[in-house]
């Protein structure tokens, strides 16, 4: 009996650290989670309205992921294809994708919903926002571009579609590994963040114009007498 209430008590000991080992590594994972106001803390830095052509940065990156130059530098030694985002207030969010693909897995949809919280929030909501897709460096440079335009494209749809965000206030763009947000480490998981940057405030509705006034009717001629 006694040797059975050592093992007893050894066991429980071994579980005992198990559980405290754990729970670092439980808080960590919960610390990683975003609210509401980091984003916001990330965005509401509005200086000056940022001229950004995005269907001609989506062409210029697509293009030069084709570049076969011997020349060409390697992924680290790249210059970024869009260096004014830079200078942009960015948030940068850790979005979980199926593997190749622009499905969000479900435990990012709760990420893409504090996004939606943030930009809906009354200091975010006067202005534009671009969705930046990022994709490490491994395979095709091109076909690295096409699968962040559509992961991009994707949490657009999200917002749009599932958080009501309005479709004026979002653009999407893809950079593949064009603009790599951790250089020095290429193939970091890093690369594959998703950005929200803030770009403008949303322009003016032009007003409403009132409907022409019905044309006064001209008063009856009176009747001839005879």
């Amino acid at each position: 009996m006694m040797r059975a209430s050592l093992w007893g008590l050894r066991d429980l000991g071994l579980l005992g650290t198990l559980v405290l080992l754990a729970m670092p590594l439980a808080t960590a994972h919960a610390q990683t989670a975003i609210t509401r106001d980091d984003v916001i803390v990330k965005l509401n830095h509005f200086e000056t309205a940022a001229e950004i052509d995005v269907p001609a940065l989506r062409q210029q990156v697509l293009e030069r992921s084709r570049s076969r130059s011997k020349n060409e530098p390697p992924p680290s030694k790249r210059p970024p294809i869009a260096p004014d985002l830079n200078n942009l207030p960015a948030f940068n969010a850790d979005i979980q994708f199926d593997v190749d693909t622009p499905i969000v897995l479900p435990d990012s949809y709760q990420t893409v919903g504090r996004i939606a919280d943030a930009l809906t929030h009354s200091s975010l909501l006067p202005y534009t926002f671009l969705i930046v897709g990022h994709i490490e460096s491994t395979g095709r440079r091109e076909n690295n571009v096409i699968l962040s335009q559509r992961r991009a494209d994707a949490i657009r749809d999200i917002l749009v579609n599932t958080f009501k965000i309005a479709p004026k206030r979002l653009q999407s763009v893809g950079l593949g590994e064009e603009q790599l947000l951790d250089p020095a480490r290429p193939n970091a998981p890093t690369n594959n963040q998703v950005q929200i940057l803030l770009v403008a405030k949303v322009a003016d509705e032009p007003p409403a114009h009132p409907a022409p006034a019905a044309a006064a009717k001209k008063p009856a001629k009176p009747a001839k007498r005879h």
